[in-house]
């Protein structure tokens, strides 16, 4: 279920600075979206399994952290990084 190497490297590539830009807050949030996005496939697929939805319930709230920190820090990459992930309507 985890992230391939691949996907995460795009990714990184992507969203970062340089391709071992994985640190920057920025990354983790697009790495963060990725998982739950696997992880909601899989919890609408098999509706039962508790400790996937945990899973993801618990990466929902790292994401909301990380994106309230970057609001406070850089409001202009938080819009720019909202837009580019379709986290809002």
């Amino acid at each position: 279920m985890a992230l391939t190497k691949e996907t995460s490297a795009a990714i990184v590539s992507r969203f970062g600075a340089k391709e071992n830009d994985t640190g920057n807050t920025k990354v983790q949030v697009a790495l963060l979206s990725e998982r739950i996005k696997q992880l909601t496939a899989h919890v609408q697929r098999f509706p039962k399994d508790s400790g996937a939805k945990r899973s993801m319930m618990k990466l929902v709230g790292q994401r909301r952290s990380m994106l309230k920190y970057l609001e406070r820090r850089n409001l202009e990459v938080y819009r720019e990084l909202i837009k580019d992930l379709n986290l809002r309507k």
